[in-house]
């Protein structure tokens, strides 16, 4: 086995190029103390979104630039809350998700990724929930990049002791713990989450040198350091941000993650209720009637929405059914007319169709579709019309054919995947 004092010195020469070139991950990194792990579970690095485990032999194959990158590895699964984000999925086929996440990242930011790192180039700038249903029956016999030690469901790695079925009453009550779980009141350990002056964890953690492979998290734990980690990387990000070294695309990660995160339909439903909200009119009256002071008056009247659903094939009928579900539910509030355009390529045949606010919206039984996508065809069909719509919902993947010019009207865009949009507002669907 490699000598781990110098395996040590070579971590810790890795994390500090990390923060001097790279501060915001440098920082996330420093949250992580550093472990030797036994081999026998621990084949190359893991995290349980507490520590660093790391195999020493392992370590020492790997040059600088990707020693940064699995020390820079396991901080954003805890920095982007890959351990509080599952939600039921697989979790083999999630982790797969959350390193394909990831490593495009760290790739783009000019680090070399180790051997055994999954890489696609089409995963790039999405997230692991959306990767996830993009994942097929090879990924099932794909090894993640590292162990990831927080969870234990359905599909979960193999390895874990009996303690990581799941949480005990003991876990769950607080109580029953030993001082090194949780202490009487199920208080955490100081040791948990600090680390001494060299980023050791404790060594009452470690047995003959080497740790043995911590319990899965409890769902309250999971909760508490979600939020320690969202603290951390907005501290990261101030950091960065003061040393100047913090690029655009982290910046939009960082937003991203630290605003508050609404479902898709409240979203809509805030857009299409501001727009349809009594308003003032300053319309000049009758003066011979009212005098020559202008004055305003409410105004109560119909909101005009237009919708348009892309029928290319990247969106799939339940969805479709799904948007129409919310599109109705929200009109029957607001007074709203709606009128529908289906288009691919091109406008659909029959388009548009009009309902009124006491009508439901529905699709034609017959609905073609499946070619290429082109926006254009529905903003040209609103050039022609006496007047524009007070809103302009698309649903959409948002990968076509724009125009080269913005609408007259506002345009609300409900996009399924990553592409981004010229114009308008965006809400990202999955």
């Amino acid at each position: 086995m490699a000598d781990l004092e110098r395996v040590e010195q070579k971590l810790s020469a890795a994390r500090t190029r990390l923060i001097l070139d790279r501060p915001f991950l440098g920082a996330l990194v420093l949250r992580l103390p550093l472990v030797a792990a036994d081999p026998k579970w621990c084949p190359t690095t893991g995290t349980d979104a507490r520590k660093f485990y790391y195999n020493p032999d392992y370590i020492w194959q790997l040059n600088d630039s990707e020693l940064q990158f699995v020390l820079a590895h396991e901080a954003l699964h805890c920095g982007l809350l890959h351990f509080a984000r599952r939600n039921g999925r697989t979790q083999h086929l999630w982790d797969i998700a959350c390193d394909y996440a990831v490593n495009p990242l760290l790739i783009n930011e000019g680090l070399q990724a180790p051997p055994n790192a999954p890489w696609l180039r089409e995963y790039e700038n999405m997230t692991a929930e959306e990767i996830y249903p993009l994942l097929g029956d090879n990924e099932n016999d794909m090894e993640t990049m590292d162990k990831h030690l927080y969870d234990q469901g359905e599909g979960g790695q193999k390895g874990n002791d009996s303690k990581g079925e799941g949480e005990s009453d003991q876990e769950k009550q607080g109580r029953g713990k030993s001082p090194e779980e949780g202490g009487e009141q199920g208080q955490k350990p100081e040791a948990d989450n600090q680390s001494d002056a060299e980023g050791r964890a404790n060594p009452r953690e470690a047995e003959g040198g080497l740790a043995a492979e911590p319990r899965p998290l409890s769902e309250r734990e999971k909760q508490d350091l979600a939020e320690q980690w969202q603290q951390r990387l907005a501290g990261a990000a101030q950091q960065a941000i003061q040393a100047g070294k913090l690029g655009e695309n982290w910046v939009r990660l960082v937003d991203h993650l630290l605003e508050p995160q609404l479902p898709w339909q409240a979203l809509l439903a805030r857009y299409m209720t501001a727009t349809a909200r009594d308003d003032y009119s300053w319309q000049r009256p009758n003066t011979r009637r009212e005098g020559p002071a202008i004055f305003p008056s409410l105004r109560n009247g119909q909101v005009d929405v237009t919708v348009a659903i892309d029928v290319s094939g990247s969106v799939s009928d339940s969805e479709l059914q799904a948007f129409l579900g919310e599109i109705n539910a929200i009109k029957s509030q607001i007074n709203a007319r709606i009128t529908l355009l289906a288009c691919d390529a091109k406008l659909s045949e029959g388009a548009p169709w009009t309902f009124e606010p006491w009508e439901e919206c529905r699709l034609p039984e017959k609905l073609k579709g499946g070619g290429g996508t082109d926006f254009r065809p529905v903003f040209h069909w609103l050039e022609q019309q006496d007047q524009a719509p007070d809103l302009l919902v698309w649903f959409t993947d948002a990968q076509g054919r724009f125009p080269e010019q913005e609408p007259h009207c506002p345009v609300l865009w409900l996009v399924k995947g990553r592409a981004p949009v010229p114009f308008g507002q965006r809400i990202q669907l999955n």
